[in-house]
Protein backbone atom coordinates (compact mmCIF):
# COMPACT_ATOMS: atom_id res chain seq x y z
CA UNK A 1 0.00 0.00 0.00
CA UNK A 2 1.21 3.32 -0.81
CA UNK A 3 0.38 5.59 2.14
CA UNK A 4 -0.73 9.70 1.45
CA UNK A 5 -1.47 12.38 3.68
CA UNK A 6 -2.96 15.06 2.09
CA UNK A 7 -2.03 19.12 2.55
CA UNK A 8 -4.71 21.16 1.30
CA UNK A 9 -6.60 24.44 2.12
CA UNK A 10 -9.85 23.93 -0.39
CA UNK A 11 -11.93 21.66 1.77
CA UNK A 12 -14.08 20.87 -1.40
CA UNK A 13 -10.37 19.86 -2.99
CA UNK A 14 -9.46 18.13 -0.54
CA UNK A 15 -12.19 15.68 0.42
CA UNK A 16 -12.19 15.34 -3.96
CA UNK A 17 -8.63 14.40 -3.37
CA UNK A 18 -9.42 12.04 -0.81
CA UNK A 19 -12.41 10.47 -2.29
CA UNK A 20 -10.89 9.80 -5.77
CA UNK A 21 -6.95 8.15 -4.16
CA UNK A 22 -9.67 6.08 -1.55
CA UNK A 23 -10.97 4.37 -5.13
CA UNK A 24 -7.43 2.81 -5.74
CA UNK A 25 -6.64 -0.58 -4.47
CA UNK A 26 -3.37 0.50 -3.72
CA UNK A 27 -3.56 3.62 -2.16
CA UNK A 28 -4.62 4.80 1.53
CA UNK A 29 -5.08 7.73 2.44
CA UNK A 30 -3.92 8.55 6.42
CA UNK A 31 -5.34 11.96 6.61
CA UNK A 32 -5.76 15.23 5.62
CA UNK A 33 -4.60 18.76 6.53
CA UNK A 34 -5.99 21.97 5.93
CA UNK A 35 -2.78 24.26 6.38
CA UNK A 36 1.10 23.67 6.51
CA UNK A 37 1.58 23.57 10.38
CA UNK A 38 -1.19 20.79 10.47
CA UNK A 39 0.48 19.09 7.77
CA UNK A 40 3.98 19.21 9.62
CA UNK A 41 2.22 17.56 12.92
CA UNK A 42 0.21 14.51 11.07
CA UNK A 43 3.56 13.78 8.84
CA UNK A 44 5.64 13.49 11.47
CA UNK A 45 2.93 11.32 13.78
CA UNK A 46 1.44 9.55 10.77
CA UNK A 47 5.12 8.74 8.53
CA UNK A 48 3.45 8.97 5.24
CA UNK A 49 5.11 7.31 2.04
CA UNK A 50 3.85 10.70 0.39
CA UNK A 51 2.42 13.90 0.87
CA UNK A 52 0.37 15.83 -1.55
CA UNK A 53 0.39 19.44 -0.99
CA UNK A 54 -0.87 22.20 -2.87
CA UNK A 55 1.66 25.27 -2.54
CA UNK A 56 -0.39 28.43 -1.46
CA UNK A 57 -1.65 27.23 2.08
CA UNK A 58 -2.05 29.35 5.86
CA UNK A 59 1.35 28.70 7.75
CA UNK A 60 3.92 26.85 5.97
CA UNK A 61 3.43 27.02 1.95
CA UNK A 62 3.80 23.03 0.49
CA UNK A 63 7.56 24.40 -0.73
CA UNK A 64 8.45 25.26 2.86
CA UNK A 65 6.71 21.66 3.87
CA UNK A 66 9.19 20.57 1.12
CA UNK A 67 12.10 22.18 2.69
CA UNK A 68 11.57 20.94 6.02
CA UNK A 69 11.17 17.63 5.04
CA UNK A 70 14.45 17.59 3.33
CA UNK A 71 16.37 19.56 6.47
CA UNK A 72 15.08 17.23 8.90
CA UNK A 73 15.85 14.38 6.25
CA UNK A 74 11.84 12.26 6.70
CA UNK A 75 12.13 9.57 4.72
CA UNK A 76 9.13 10.28 2.70
CA UNK A 77 8.29 11.44 -1.02
CA UNK A 78 6.38 14.80 -1.54
CA UNK A 79 4.13 15.78 -4.96
CA UNK A 80 2.54 19.39 -5.45
CA UNK A 81 -0.50 19.52 -6.84
CA UNK A 82 -1.05 23.36 -7.61
CA UNK A 83 -3.10 25.93 -9.98
CA UNK A 84 0.14 27.33 -10.31
CA UNK A 85 1.62 27.06 -13.89
CA UNK A 86 4.78 28.79 -13.04
CA UNK A 87 8.34 27.46 -13.88
CA UNK A 88 9.77 29.43 -10.70
CA UNK A 89 7.82 27.48 -8.36
CA UNK A 90 8.34 24.36 -10.07
CA UNK A 91 12.82 24.82 -10.08
CA UNK A 92 12.12 25.75 -6.41
CA UNK A 93 10.08 22.40 -5.55
CA UNK A 94 12.80 20.34 -7.12
CA UNK A 95 15.57 21.90 -5.40
CA UNK A 96 13.61 21.43 -2.31
CA UNK A 97 13.43 17.43 -3.28
CA UNK A 98 10.01 17.48 -4.17
CA UNK A 99 9.25 14.36 -6.64
CA UNK A 100 6.24 15.12 -8.14
CA UNK A 101 4.71 18.85 -9.68
CA UNK A 102 1.04 18.44 -11.22
CA UNK A 103 -1.82 20.93 -12.20
CA UNK A 104 -4.55 20.83 -10.71
CA UNK A 105 -6.35 20.64 -14.32
CA UNK A 106 -4.70 17.71 -15.07
CA UNK A 107 -6.60 14.45 -15.56
CA UNK A 108 -7.72 13.23 -12.26
CA UNK A 109 -6.07 9.28 -12.86
CA UNK A 110 -2.96 10.98 -13.62
CA UNK A 111 -2.40 11.63 -9.89
CA UNK A 112 -2.38 7.92 -8.53
CA UNK A 113 -0.38 6.92 -11.54
CA UNK A 114 1.96 9.48 -10.23
CA UNK A 115 1.50 8.11 -6.44
CA UNK A 116 2.67 5.09 -7.96
CA UNK A 117 5.95 6.48 -9.83
CA UNK A 118 6.95 8.55 -7.55
CA UNK A 119 6.68 5.60 -4.39
CA UNK A 120 8.76 3.59 -6.82
CA UNK A 121 11.42 6.32 -6.88
CA UNK A 122 10.86 7.83 -10.49
CA UNK A 123 9.43 11.60 -10.85
CA UNK A 124 6.04 13.33 -11.85
CA UNK A 125 6.57 16.28 -13.73
CA UNK A 126 4.56 17.99 -16.02
CA UNK A 127 6.66 18.14 -19.51
CA UNK A 128 5.84 21.42 -20.64
CA UNK A 129 6.56 23.27 -17.07
CA UNK A 130 9.90 21.06 -16.62
CA UNK A 131 11.16 22.69 -20.20
CA UNK A 132 10.00 25.90 -19.18
CA UNK A 133 11.58 25.99 -15.89
CA UNK A 134 15.18 26.01 -17.64
CA UNK A 135 14.34 28.76 -19.66
CA UNK A 136 14.63 31.61 -17.14
CA UNK A 137 16.63 31.67 -14.03
CA UNK A 138 15.73 33.45 -10.39
CA UNK A 139 18.00 36.21 -9.65
CA UNK A 140 16.46 36.77 -5.89
CA UNK A 141 18.64 35.20 -3.24
CA UNK A 142 16.49 33.77 -0.59
CA UNK A 143 16.74 36.52 1.51
CA UNK A 144 15.84 39.72 -1.09
CA UNK A 145 13.04 37.14 -2.04
CA UNK A 146 11.79 36.67 2.07
CA UNK A 147 12.03 40.79 2.46
CA UNK A 148 10.44 41.43 -1.12
CA UNK A 149 7.60 38.93 0.03
CA UNK A 150 6.67 41.06 2.96
CA UNK A 151 7.08 44.21 1.69
CA UNK A 152 4.32 43.60 -1.42
CA UNK A 153 2.09 42.14 1.31
CA UNK A 154 2.20 45.84 2.62
CA UNK A 155 4.56 46.05 5.31
CA UNK A 156 6.96 48.45 5.86
CA UNK A 157 10.96 48.62 6.14
CA UNK A 158 10.87 49.04 9.91
CA UNK A 159 7.95 46.23 9.82
CA UNK A 160 10.17 44.02 7.87
CA UNK A 161 13.58 44.58 10.20
CA UNK A 162 11.41 43.67 13.22
CA UNK A 163 10.18 40.68 12.11
CA UNK A 164 13.46 39.49 10.84
CA UNK A 165 15.74 40.56 12.95
CA UNK A 166 17.62 42.94 10.52
CA UNK A 167 18.49 47.10 10.29
CA UNK A 168 16.32 49.18 8.64
CA UNK A 169 19.14 49.80 6.17
CA UNK A 170 19.56 46.20 5.65
CA UNK A 171 16.34 45.90 4.67
CA UNK A 172 16.24 48.52 2.32
CA UNK A 173 19.52 47.45 0.78
CA UNK A 174 17.74 43.77 0.54
CA UNK A 175 14.57 45.74 -1.04
CA UNK A 176 16.73 47.96 -3.73
CA UNK A 177 18.88 44.54 -4.52
CA UNK A 178 15.75 43.28 -5.44
CA UNK A 179 14.57 46.25 -7.86
CA UNK A 180 17.25 46.19 -9.34
CA UNK A 181 17.69 42.39 -10.52
CA UNK A 182 14.04 42.44 -11.34
CA UNK A 183 14.45 45.77 -13.63
CA UNK A 184 11.92 47.37 -12.17
CA UNK A 185 10.99 51.10 -10.88
CA UNK A 186 9.60 50.06 -7.42
CA UNK A 187 9.18 47.72 -4.62
CA UNK A 188 5.46 46.67 -5.89
CA UNK A 189 6.76 45.99 -9.48
CA UNK A 190 9.34 43.86 -8.22
CA UNK A 191 6.83 42.01 -5.82
CA UNK A 192 4.41 41.47 -9.02
CA UNK A 193 7.04 40.15 -11.78
CA UNK A 194 8.66 37.97 -9.10
CA UNK A 195 4.93 36.55 -8.04
CA UNK A 196 4.12 36.06 -12.18
CA UNK A 197 7.18 34.14 -12.65
CA UNK A 198 6.78 32.09 -9.43
CA UNK A 199 10.05 33.43 -7.66
CA UNK A 200 8.53 34.64 -4.17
Amino acid sequence: MIRVLLAEDQAMVRGALSALLNLESDIEVLGSAADGEAAWRDLQRLKPDVLVTDIEMPGLTGLELAQRIQRHELPMKVIIVTTFARPGFLRRALDAGVSGYLLKDAPAENLAEALRTVHRGGRAIDPQLALEAWSEADPLNDRERQVLRLAGEGQSANEIATQLNLSHGTVRNYLSEAIGKLGTANRIEAYRMARQKGWL
